[in-house]
């Protein structure tokens, strides 16, 4: 039996997660096609849905690929799982302690990436530290949310490989540990203001530079040189060779194009 669209596009976001698809990936529909056991059609379905959600960008010449974000859109998604996941907080507090059953599947969850921490597999500790925040929103009732904010975090998990993030998981899993322990006591002030430091903490460990000149190496490479101010004798215009021309009739070539720079 063929795999669905949506199995495969979930496939791809676990993957992400997992930091087994770094940006800029390339996603070839034949040979997902070939993996999956489908047709083209199908895999174009998933990578169009993938498309939409802001995991894969598409190319007309070049293909599907995973997408590499900028330092803008960096921002931007730290921003939006912010928002998401303190108002996430803040909306269950007027409810209450969380019930039994959601703190049994987040302790559940805590015990998981606690396993993880101890082998080797950082493909699985990736994608439990970052599935903790999904899991927290399903817990806090909200699935429509639960779905945003996985493609929020995978996305921020790309943006972790791309910059390099210096982030320890072993405090991120404590970190959350902290979350749960405040949600269990029923402080979701003390939980909100937990999380915020958790996000805080995961974006600035990023090696985000400052923003470069463009044109920075052209402009250096192309810059007047020190003896471009020679005397104007070097500077006529280039003699015609010939058997008659001296070393000191023809003009030297790097003085002549700082000139005309």
């Amino acid at each position: 039996m063929s795999t669905s669209a949506c199995e495969i596009s979930a496939r791809i976001v676990e993957a992400v997660m997992a930091q087994k698809l770094a940006p800029g990936s390339r996603l070839g529909e034949q040979q997902l096609a070939m993996l999956f056991d489908c047709s083209r059609t199908i895999v174009r379905e998933a990578l169009t849905r993938l498309a939409a959600r802001g995991i894969v960008t598409v190319s007309a010449r070049r293909g599907w690929f995973v997408i590499e974000p900028s330092q803008d859109e960096a921002r931007e998604a730290f921003e939006a799982r912010r928002v998401i996941e303190l108002g996430l907080i803040r909306s269950a507090g007027s409810t209450g302690k969380l019930d039994k059953a959601a703190l049994r599947q987040l302790k559940a969850h805590l015990q998981r990436e606690k396993s993880a921490l101890k082998e080797s597999d950082v493909g699985n500790r990736s994608f439990l530290l970052g599935d903790f925040h999904v899991c927290l929103a399903e817990c806090l009732g909200n699935t429509l949310l639960a779905d945003t904010l996985r493609d929020f975090t995978a996305r921020t998990t790309l943006i972790a490989m791309l910059y390099q993030s210096t982030h320890d998981a072993v405090q991120s899993c404590e970190d959350h540990v902290q979350i749960v322990a405040a949600l269990e006591r029923g402080d979701h002030a003390a939980a909100e203001a937990l999380m915020a430091a958790h996000i805080g903490t995961v974006q600035s460990a990023l090696r985000v530079q400052a923003p470069t000149d463009p044109l920075a190496q052209l402009r250096d490479a192309l810059a007047p040189l020190q003896n471009s101010a020679a005397p104007k004798s070097r500077r006529r215009k280039p003699a015609a060779l010939s058997h008659e021309n001296t070393p000191d009739d023809i003009p030297d070539s790097s003085t002549y194009l700082g000139a005309l720079l």
